[in-house]
């Protein structure tokens, strides 16, 4: 397979420009996942939709970062878990929760627990929760307009997380502390 280039404004075809635009304003740069993704205006028009509801919705940032670690720890994207490992630690989650996440097991928080849970959930039975799952994630103070919500943010991730592993950006330097294999 050809290799995917990591698009600039400039270099990025016309269509997907506006979107690059709209990430290097909410970011201060373009992250590598949105260059490489900018070779279909589609895709990364798609990407910048979700990201604006899914980061102005009613979860907290820090939420969505659990949520955006979560996904993509269990789609195995290496890229995103540095990413996310790091946005996650300037959101202010605490280290041991993020490690956690990195591991395959549940933040300590009751609440952070109850969404990674069902973040996990969606995307290994791909959507068919039992009630017991829906139940812990409402017991844990979450409403139904949460639990579809979550929905959103794992759209969103999945975008990133399978364009990734197809392109395989390089590693912003920022972000190689945080560097993650697979186990």
């Amino acid at each position: 397979m050809k290799p995917f280039p990591v698009h600039t404004i400039n270099s990025a075809p016309e269509a997907a420009r506006p979107s690059l635009e709209a990430l290097q304003n909410a970011f201060g740069m373009i992250p590598n996942i949105a260059g490489a993704m900018a070779t279909s205006p589609v895709l990364i028009d798609c990407l910048v939709g979700l990201f604006g509801k899914v980061h102005g919705g009613s979860f907290t940032e820090d939420q969505v970062q659990i949520v955006l670690l979560t996904d993509a720890v269990v789609n195995a994207s290496q890229w995103a878990v540095a990413f996310h490992s790091a946005l996650a630690l300037q959101q202010g989650i605490d280290h041991a929760d993020v490690d956690a996440i990195r591991e395959g097991r549940l933040p300590s928080a009751p609440k952070l627990a109850a969404l990674s849970a069902l973040a996990r959930a969606l995307i290994e039975k791909r959507g068919h929760l039992t009630q017991q799952e829906a139940g812990q994630f409402l017991e844990a103070g979450f409403d139904n307009s949460h639990l579809l919500e979550v929905i959103g943010v794992v759209a969103a991730s999945t975008i990133t997380n399978y364009t990734a592993t197809i392109t395989n950006p390089p590693l912003e330097e920022a972000f190689k502390p945080y560097t993650w294999a697979h186990h």
